[in-house]
């Protein structure tokens, strides 16, 4: 990726990551959800890299149906705030970044090599071109 190019998305993850109002909002419900905090407490999911939730391991059927739910959900969200804008895959990653930012002590990510990484008490793994 060019230097103008990276420079321009980096400006443009930041614009989109203020653009977030009524997105979070409905992102919150989703800790709300007593069956999503028990599969997040429990390792069974975790921040993904691109914005969406990944099920870790062999998590139960129920567990899945929730964050293949939750995804869809999600990407109404990123088609929505997306247009005119950005890409919705820009603002996935965009949300990415603040969500792993965002995670606590115990609670599982993806890093940018993929790989699924517990959060310490330091900052996650986070992509260089998050804003």
């Amino acid at each position: 990726m060019s230097k103008i190019r990276l420079n321009s998305f980096v400006t443009l993850c930041g614009a989109v990551a203020l653009a977030f109002g009524t997105g979070s909002a409905a992102l919150a419900q989703e800790g709300r959800d007593p069956a999503y905090a028990a599969a997040r407490a429990a390792g069974q999911v975790g921040e993904q890299k691109d914005g969406y939730l990944g099920v870790i391991g062999n998590a139960s059927a129920d567990v899945r149906a929730m964050v293949r739910d939750l995804n869809n959900k999600r990407r109404a969200i990123y088609t929505e705030k997306a247009a005119g804008k950005s890409t919705i895959e820009e603002y996935a990653f965009a949300t990415a970044c603040r969500l792993i930012a965002q995670t606590q002590p115990g609670e599982k990510y993806q890093a940018t090599d993929g790989s699924w990484k517990v959060r310490g008490a330091g900052a996650p793994d986070r992509d260089a071109r998050c804003p």
